[in-house]
């Protein structure tokens, strides 16, 4: 059985539709209550452990770093040490938030940390904390997450075409988007290679090819045949509470190298989720 951390998010939604999985909500594991994850591991001793539980909204991060910081860093330093203690692997789903977005080639496994906003910190914190923890772990970052599920890009511009034919969408940060059901199907092949004995590692899985958030939203309303024109501005017209990196693009190559794993295509996603949606 593997455990999943995270019931309601956007990929243990799709973890769930995979057998032998358990995914808990917070009634069942309250993240933010030290001691509970180990309980848990202790009481159920999955063969795997995958956390998607995380705090995810950036802007509120900036006035409540504290509370982020308890889901994104303490509690997987929890996991990750009753993991260890029992030899559990454990995966942890990360982001490209934790670089700064400068430049504009993708960001490698080993390149330097330096995100610019609280999310980004308390995130690269959880994944040092995993790796501390001296047990077997995957982190996997991944970028612009899209689904059926909860609230993301593709859902909001679809809400905001039922009442505008113009939007002005950023255009000069650039990235990956990816479908949350590709990133659940990686996660299980790579939990199914570590219950079999893989060391696991630091891995960027992103959608191809690279887009502006202007042009994703052109093909957005594209697929759904929305009559919505889209107008490109900078980041700086657009100010949020959060900084965002204006380069998102991930180096996904070790994860093909180790495990065959491909970038899936995120226009293939979105055509999927789209017609999900409307159905």
């Amino acid at each position: 059985m593997i455990l999943v951390f995270g019931r309601h998010g956007q990929v243990a939604n799709e973890l769930r539709k995979h057998p032998d999985v358990m995914a808990l909500s917070r009634s069942d594991c309250d993240l933010t209550q030290s001691g509970v994850a180990e309980t848990v591991i202790a009481r159920l001793e999955p063969e795997a452990v995958i956390n998607a539980a995380a705090w995810t909204s950036v802007d509120l991060a900036e006035t409540k770093e504290v509370d982020a910081r308890r889901l994104n860093a303490e509690a997987p330093r929890e996991i990750a040490r009753a993991c260890a203690i029992r030899d559990i692997p454990l995966l942890h789903v990360s982001t490209d938030y934790v670089f700064d977005g400068s430049g504009v080639k993708p960001w490698k496994e080993e390149d330097p940390c330096l995100p610019v906003n609280a999310y980004g910190r308390t995130k690269l914190a959880g994944e040092e904390a995993v790796k501390a923890a001296g047990g077997r772990y995957a982190i996997l970052r991944t970028s612009w997450v899209f689904s059926v599920h909860g609230t993301n890009f593709v859902k909001n511009m679809l809400r905001l075409s039922e009442t505008r034919s113009h939007l002005d969408i950023v255009s000069d940060q650039i990235g990956g988007p990816t479908p949350a059901a590709n990133i659940a199907t990686t996660l299980q092949i790579i939990a199914s290679a570590m219950i079999e004995g893989h060391s696991g590692g630091l891995y960027h899985y992103s959608g191809a090819p690279e887009v502006s958030w202007a042009s994703f939203a052109q093909e957005i309303f594209r697929i759904a045949g929305r009559a919505v024109t889209v107008g490109e501005i900078p980041t700086s017209s657009y100010p949020t509470p959060a900084s965002r990196p204006l380069n998102s693009r991930l180096n996904c190559a070790k994860l093909a190298t180790d495990f065959g794993i491909n970038q899936p295509s995120w226009q293939d996603g979105l055509s999927q989720v789209i017609k999900e949606l409307e159905a």
